[in-house]
């Protein structure tokens, strides 16, 4: 009887032969795809300017300060019931009217809390810090 060889190589021509057409094909419906195209919404200037938000300032003895930059940056002191007043008749006007608060570095993190919790509960939706950038 005669013996069989092992054939230790692999024929690699059927391979090839499968790249080349993928590759063939490829290349023809590619530039028949077109890309995607996002029409993109255009935004013209703005109708009205952005709001100038009122400024509560606490001061380091808790007291609060109500500073109005669109009305020549008049401060005057108020109380929170008086604040909370003040900022239901803006919001009346203008219900995105915006707030920022701006406390001294040496004021308790409860303090600002408060006054935050309190701008919360008159439903102003629109409330930020104002920090001092770092160099000045």
């Amino acid at each position: 009887m005669r013996q069989r060889k092992l054939m230790n190589q692999i024929n690699v021509v059927p391979y090839i032969d499968v790249m080349l057409v993928l590759l063939v094909i490829f290349m023809v419906t590619a530039p028949l795809l077109t890309p995607g195209v996002v029409d993109l919404p255009s935004l013209g200037k703005s109708a009205q300017p952005p709001a100038t938000p009122l400024e509560v300032v606490i001061r380091s003895d808790a007291t609060l300060l109500l500073r109005e930059r669109d009305k020549g940056g008049s401060e005057r002191r108020v109380t929170n019931a008086e604040l909370i007043a003040v900022l239901q008749k803006r919001q009346a006007g203008d219900p995105e009217q915006p707030v920022v608060i701006a406390a001294d570095k040496d004021v308790r993190y409860e303090a600002v809390m408060r006054v935050m919790g309190e701008l919360q509960r008159a439903n102003v939706k629109r409330v930020g810090l104002l920090v001092r950038p770092a160099g000045r």
